[in-house]
């Protein structure tokens, strides 16, 4: 498990563990590490392989959360997008949103039965609701503000615009939030941050939790079986969806979780990704769900159901999910063609919700609470379980459970993450020049070219310079096959440094080859090999690593390596 694992065994007591390693733990990881806490971090899979890996690749203020009267959220929401943008310029970026139109007044009516707690959305918005709508964002999200207020627009400059969009619209309007590049690399950042402000804070992912007498848990690696033994003065239950789940294995019963599923779709759709031009179409389904649209990595990423579901384990985008997302597709854009054939990727994920009968999953809060299990005889730390919540708030989160737990420990806050910049948004360049400049000088240093460096920023912001210096110093560095964007040096940079537990991890979080649909048999054979290599596999397991791989592509995101497109 490593020195700094073995030093905090050897001290017995820690300050905080947290138990899943998702945004809103690693963002609380982050926080209580900085405070110089005592923390360890355990994933009984990877870090961000649970929910944080599913989200709709948004960071958005919660235009929908108007309807349900969720105003504080949505406050929040704005303006912790706002403070995203600047905290991790390198992954987070604004995003151009359009919302067509349908009528001019409909929705009226049913938004204020909504507003005063009816159970049933609207199920159309016309130009009058969205347009009070959109002002009321702007104003929410005048904090920090770093994007232009929205815009409405005739049916007929829209229809020029967007040539491809039905011609049943009557109106746009656009307005501004952001998206988020590499949502699995921005969590692994938020826990390198809290390892490099906290050398005594330890991170462990394929580890799981196991009680054991007086007050100390057992941490099992579910990789090589070895253990560590703490006795945690407080344990925070980060787990997502599988909050319920650690509660029991900790000895506590509890409903806390109602999750909805949400599944995306990913396209080879060069026309439509060229009509989209950088932009978001932000509209409503047939039945009154919101769906969504946009570039992404180069690919045309399509989204999302929203259906109860409770088994996180078993989750996957299913055949009438996709049908749905594409026949939605098929009447907003009736000019252009979709079918399955153009899917390369495919993903679902459980909010991690509050436990709810509302019939309608969309009325169901995503707003969040930390319910409390406090201390037994049997069990001497209490147990906080981060409940809801959305990709967006994790700072403002972490910071409201980071101050109770800080409290309880009588330890005093001595940094704000308010304006703390995350991995490789630190020093990151700013302006079109400020970035000419970077790429200049750290091509002359390398020796690589403008381009490559280029990629290296946008998939690591500042980091690309530790990682270029370690690509040069690298022998025999060369271009992967069927991606030649990335090489072998920038994979051994991150073989080394990433805590990579298994080629999942490498394929899924660490690489955007998978959710890219570029995998292919060879390539992963590629990767499997410099793992084997690096990391000190035998072959036997090189082999297990691959066949669990491509078991996980073809059952939970419809690739098969043999065909390299939606699985049947």
């Amino acid at each position: 498990m490593g020195k700094r694992a073995s030093a905090m065994e050897d001290r017995g007591e820690i300050d905080v563990l947290i138990i899943g390693a998702g945004v809103n733990g690693a963002g609380l990881f982050r926080d209580l590490a900085s405070q110089g806490l005592d923390c360890l971090i355990i994933d009984k899979n990877d870090f961000a392989s649970g929910t944080s890996a599913a989200p709709s690749r948004l960071i958005h203020g919660g235009l929908k959360y108007l309807e349900t009267g969720e105003f504080r959220l949505v406050a929040q929401s704005t303006l912790e997008r706002n403070l995203l943008l600047a905290n991790a310029p390198h992954y987070v970026q604004p995003l151009p949103t359009l919302i067509p139109i349908f009528s001019w007044t409909k929705g009226v009516g049913a938004a204020l039965r909504t507003l005063f707690g009816s159970k049933s959305a609207p199920r159309s918005r016309g130009a009058f609701l969205i347009k009070i709508g959109l002002m009321l964002y702007d104003f929410y999200g005048s904090r920090h503000r770093v994007m232009p207020r929205h815009a409405m627009g005739s049916r007929s400059a829209s229809l020029k615009d967007l040539p491809a969009l039905t011609p049943d619209i009557v109106a746009t309007g656009t307005y501004y939030d952001a998206t988020i590049t590499h949502p699995e690399r921005l969590v692994l950042e938020l826990i390198l941050d809290g390892l490099s402000n906290s050398p005594r804070s330890v991170s462990l992912n394929h580890a799981h939790a196991e009680r054991s007498d007086n007050g100390a848990l057992i941490v099992r690696s579910q990789i090589t079986d070895a253990t560590m033994r703490v006795r945690p003065k407080l344990v925070v239950n980060a787990a997502g969806p599988w909050i319920d789940a650690v509660n029991a294995t900790l000895g506590e019963t509890s409903r806390m979780i109602g999750g909805t599923k949400g599944s995306h779709i990913l396209l080879d759709h060069p026309e439509l990704l060229k009509e989209l031009d950088g932009r978001m179409i932000y509209f409503e389904a047939d039945d009154g769900r919101i769906c969504l649209a946009f570039g992404y990595l180069g690919r045309v990423l399509a989204g999302s159901t929203d259906i109860k579901a409770s088994n996180p384990d078993e989750v996957r985008c299913e055949s009438q999910e996709v049908e749905y997302l594409l026949e939605s597709l098929r009447k907003l854009l009736p000019k252009l063609r979709f079918s399955r054939e153009q899917i390369v990727y495919a993903y679902s994920g459980i909010r991690p919700l509050p436990a709810s009968d509302a019939k309608d999953p969309g009325l169901i809060t995503r707003d969040h609470v930390t319910p409390v299990l406090e201390s037994t005889e049997t069990r001497p730390y209490p147990i906080y379980s981060l409940v809801g919540g959305k990709w967006t708030t994790f700072r403002g989160y972490a910071e409201e459970v980071a101050e109770t737990l800080l409290e309880r420990l009588s330890i005093k806050r001595v940094v704000s993450t308010r304006e703390l910049a995350i991995g490789g948004g630190r020093d990151y360049p700013k302006s079109d020049a400020a970035r000419q400049a970077y790429v200049a000088n750290l091509a002359r240093t390398t020796g690589f070219s403008p381009k490559r460096i280029e990629d290296l920023l946008f998939r690591y912001g500042t980091r690309a310079a530790a990682i270029a210096a370690h690509i040069a110093g690298y022998g025999g560095d060369r271009e992967l096959p069927d991606a030649p964007d990335y090489s072998s040096g920038e994979i051994d940079y991150i073989l080394r440094n990433e805590q990579v537990g298994r080629l999942a991890d490498l394929m899924f979080r660490r690489t955007t080859l998978a959710v890219t649909g570029r995998l292919t048999a060879r390539l992963v054979d590629v990767l499997a090999v410099q793992a084997a290599q690096t990391l000190n596999w035998d072959g036997s397991r090189r082999q297990k690593e691959i066949q669990l791989a491509s078991e996980l592509l073809k059952t939970f995101h419809g690739v098969d390596l043999e065909r390299t497109r939606l699985a049947s």
